[in-house]
């Protein structure tokens, strides 16, 4: 039978300190405990380990708490967390070889699902659902300093506190916090997710070397703020979206992640007029031309709406929100403005 992770946790447990000395090499010990910035080994104090106490219950030995984020747990979590590591059979042969025990038999695979494997659909939905809501956190803090503040309904973002980035297979794994963005089919099946990771206050992006990264199924889908149907408007990324969202609170809208997957979004059946945000260079350009025949050969009214900058969020930051609509209200169509720009509860 395959050892659960309670009995594991107790096993290591029992050797809590070393454990510590271990993946937390950036602590040290005072008195009972030891001590430690977070669960991702950063130098501090924030973080208590418990290296004596009971086997199991409150008070036990190996377990931790984060004073400054309330985040708890136990010696699997803090082997998870140091490690990178995100499947709880990669945790727990991590764990078997540093007690020295042996693996998991392979024969006991037949009795859970498959690991989702790296990039796929089903990887992108776990990671989504790992993730919380945008309220309170460094995403919030992040899009505000981006002039983001329309943040209503944007149900398809949430937050990581700590996902795994990777620059390369010859790399260790980082861990930053991360805006997770759900991407989606026209009836709201999650197909993907798409990664920005952040600054640990919220004040940029993280200092790595791509922060940004999509997974799952792309083509054709987006990551959607509103239902669309009769009207609406798709662009390439998020930010931009989002800051068109300032001038058009109401109006729903769909950022595809790239030009090339932005000439390929799908259109709903009901679709009649679709705004389309490109960004001020050739590979908008080309984007924008290629939906523009899509569109007309169904019917569909294309009207692009263009920056007066570089794209959308570099108008709402340094023209300000209030040239932003005024330069868009020009732009679309006369019917729309009552529809969909009256402001928003931010």
């Amino acid at each position: 039978m395959s050892e659960k992770p309670h009995d594991l946790a107790c096993r290591l447990a029992g050797h809590a300190e070393a454990v510590c000395r271990h993946y937390l090499s950036a602590g040290h010990r005072e008195g009972r405990y030891w001590v430690v910035g977070d669960v991702r080994n950063t130098p501090g104090r924030s973080m208590f380990v418990r290296l004596a106490g009971p086997e199991s219950g409150k008070g036990a030995a190996g377990h931790w708490r984060d004073a400054a984020t309330a985040e708890h747990g136990d010696l699997l979590d803090i082997i998870r967390e140091s490690c990178g590591l995100v499947d709880f059979k990669d945790v727990a042969d991590e764990a078997r070889s540093f007690l020295s025990l042996p693996h998991e038999e392979p024969e006991s695979t037949k009795h859970r699902g498959p690991p989702a494997p790296s990039g796929s659909r089903e990887a992108a939905r776990r990671l989504f659902a790992m993730a919380h809501p945008i309220a309170g956190t460094v995403v919030e803090t992040y899009l505000r300093k981006r002039g983001i503040t329309a943040l209503h309904g944007i149900n398809s973002l949430h937050f990581h506190p700590r996902c795994y980035y990777r620059p390369d297979e010859d790399s260790p794994t980082e861990t930053w916090p991360a805006i997770i963005a759900a991407v989606t089919d026209l009836d709201g099946k999650l197909t993907g997710a798409h990664r920005t990771w952040l600054a640990l206050d919220g004040s940029g992006k993280a200092p790595i070397a791509t922060p940004r990264r999509a997974m799952g199924d792309l083509l054709g889908h987006a990551v959607r703020f509103g239902v669309g149907r009769d009207v609406l408007a798709a662009g390439e990324g998020i930010e931009t979206m989002l800051s068109l969202r300032m001038a058009l609170p109401h109006l729903p809208m769909a950022a595809a992640l790239s030009s090339a997957h932005l000439a390929a979004i799908l259109f709903g059946p009901n679709l009649r007029r679709l705004y389309i945000t490109r960004d001020a260079d050739s590979a908008g350009d080309a984007a924008r031309n290629i939906l523009i025949e899509r569109t007309s050969s169904v019917g569909i009214e294309a009207i692009s709406l263009s920056p007066t900058l570089g794209d959308f969020n570099d108008d709402l930051r340094r023209l300000g929100p209030d040239t932003l609509r005024a330069a868009v209200r020009v732009q679309i169509a006369p019917e729309d403005v009552a529809r969909f720009m009256e402001p928003a509860n931010p």
